[in-house]
């Protein structure tokens, strides 16, 4: 049976008209030529369309010469890849799907670098991220993670103001494409970054109705609460900033190198960059520079030979290109790049820090507040999973911990049962102040100021940590447990933690939201939040409710417990 789905990578184009004369005059009519691509135009899919299509032969694959050489066996084995690549405007927005080498036949310029992305952030199960990619402003370094089975996005560690996600992978939400529907219940998974890598329809009126749907989830939904973050950091738009940091940076290019200006590698380009054994380098001049890898030191000399005004243009046009072999045929090449997006640079402009990275600018901690912000409403739920009774006044912070275990069957409390800490055994570590039947950390604080919440935080972290990397801590705490069980020790040898509960009475027993909390505290409870999500444990912060009086002690407690589960 013909298969009615394959995966392609589609791009969605910006600055080309929708017209089929319009869509080949934006193409690179010298590397079609080189190509030897033959130009149809189909009118089948009832939308203006044009498709290339090119063969590229190498008549002795590379390694037929020295591998002769190595062993005296003269073998002669032709090279021949294909490439195909359709354009086709679909409600006046043009859209490029290459197969095979088609998509080097696409100019870099043309692409929207954020469309495969946008659409990730909309429609991708942010509990199932199988992959991301992520650069870190100012440090000229990328991150890739790779999880198979698929992760929620806390555990990849990208949720960060200072990182710049490049590409996410995973499975998708149910959405009306053509593959959801020959799915048969399968997830159905995708790639976005700057293309969308994607199962669409082969029949013509499916490919057009699938690029609809996915251009009405860009415009119309909202990113998913979890990956929305992702969204927070936007290239800089403003044409008079751009124009500074421009200038700035072109009479950066005519100095002696500082080493202020580092490389990395595109973020589409690192396949490319892995295969490769070849890079060529043209930059105002003629012919191609041959390295091994990409040479920093040549890129900014030759930038530095161009007159002042044009360092940054000469580097726009000059191209870097990635092949497997040193003579770079056709069929060798693997991507060809703009110098500029190789360098990675900072700029200050007053107070405010930019930095260079894949050819845009960003400005530093632009989304940094916000994200503490939404960090920290997303910790304080409406309805939380715990509900602790009042807090006396004059009650002290054991006696409430006791009073609080003793209420409910199969609670413990271990306020002041410390254990003691492997970098300093005379010290003592407190794990937390109640202990769960499903393994919960439950550590509690009251707070008249940051300090003290700033100890509940760092209390919570160093617990963690301490009992997924100390298999004395491990042993130390699940005896502990064990001891003051009234029943069998609820908590297995190896036990470690997947949820931590901080439970907090402000000050004048303020009820705890997110604008009664510290602004300092905002801080360091969201940076709390991102570690220990990063090493798998959640975290949810409640308020103790305030009381007007002591309570007697056979007052009511009320409260929510949780299901037990096994730890």
């Amino acid at each position: 049976m013909a298969p009615n789905t394959a995966v392609r990578t589609v791009y969605r184009l910006t600055g080309v008209p929708p017209t089929s004369a319009g869509m080949l005059d934006a193409l690179d009519s010298g590397l079609l030529d080189e190509h030897g691509a033959t130009p149809h135009v189909p009118v089948v899919l009832g939308v203006p369309a044009v498709y290339l299509t090119c063969g590229m032969e190498n008549a002795k694959a590379p390694w037929c010469e020295p591998m002769s050489r190595t062993t005296g066996i003269t073998v002669t084995e032709s090279v021949r890849r294909t490439a195909a690549l359709l354009l086709l405007a679909v409600d006046g927005t043009v859209y490029a799907i290459g197969c095979d080498q088609g998509y080097r036949m696409i100019p870099e310029r043309l692409k929207d670098k954020r469309f495969g992305l946008s659409f990730a952030i909309r429609q991708m199960d942010p509990d199932m991220i199988r992959g991301a990619v992520s650069k870190s402003l100012g440090r000229a370094r990328t991150d890739i993670s790779l999880v198979p089975g698929g992760a929620p996005v806390p555990l990849l560690g990208i949720r960060d103001h200072s990182r710049i996600v490049r590409s996410l992978g995973g499975y998708l939400d149910d959405l009306p494409l053509t593959r959801s529907r020959y799915a048969h219940g399968k997830p159905v998974s995708a790639q976005g970054g700057c293309g969308l890598r994607i199962a669409l329809g082969i029949a013509p009126e499916a490919l057009v109705a699938d690029l609809r749907t996915i251009a009405r989830i860009c415009h119309e939904d909202i990113p998913h609460q979890e990956l929305e973050f992702i969204d927070h950091v936007v290239p800089v738009s403003d044409a008079a900033t751009l124009g500074t940091l421009e200038q700035a940076l072109d009479n950066q290019l005519g100095n002696s190198p500082d080493g202020s200006i580092s490389f990395s590698v595109p973020a589409e380009h690192h396949a490319a960059h892995a295969e490769a054994t070849v890079c060529l380098t043209q930059i105002n001049s003629t012919g191609s520079y041959r390295s091994e890898d990409f040479d920093l030191g040549y890129v900014l000399t030759r930038a530095r030979l161009a007159p002042p005004g044009g360092r940054l243009k000469a580097l726009r046009e000059g191209t870097v290109t990635l092949a497997r072999d040193r003579r770079a045929g056709a069929v060798d090449k693997l991507a060809v790049t703009q110098a500029l997006n190789w360098l990675e640079t900072g700029i200050s402009v007053g107070s405010h820090r930019f930095f260079l990275m894949d050819g845009e600018w960003y400005e530093a901690g632009t989304a940094y507040v916000e994200e503490c912000q939404a960090a920290v409403r997303e910790l304080l739920t409406s309805t939380p999973s715990v509900t602790l009774p009042a807090w006396a006044e004059g009650e002290s912070e054991n006696t409430y911990n006791k009073r609080v275990a003793d209420s409910e069957p199969g609670w413990l409390c271990l306020d002041t049962r410390n254990v003691a800490n492997p970098l300093r055994p005379r010290d003592q570590v407190e794990i937390c102040d109640l202990l769960l039947p499903d393994g919960t950390l439950v550590l509690v604080k009251r707070a008249n100021s940051s300090a003290p919440l700033s100890h509940l935080f760092s209390q919570a972290r160093v617990a963690v940590e301490l009992l997924q990397e100390s298999a004395r801590v491990r042993g130390d705490f699940v005896a502990k447990v064990a001891q003051l069980s009234e029943g069998p020790c609820p908590l297995p040898e190896d036990f470690t933690p997947k949820r931590v509960v901080l439970a907090v009475l402000l000050k004048n027993h303020e009820k705890l939201t997110p604008d009664s909390v510290f602004g300092f505290s905002q801080i360091t409870i969201a940076q709390t939040a991102k570690a220990l999500a990063a090493r798998g444990v959640t975290v949810e912060v409640i308020g103790i409710p305030k009381t007007l009086r002591v309570n007697a002690p056979d007052a009511p407690v009320c409260r929510k417990t949780v299901a037990a589960v096994s730890g």
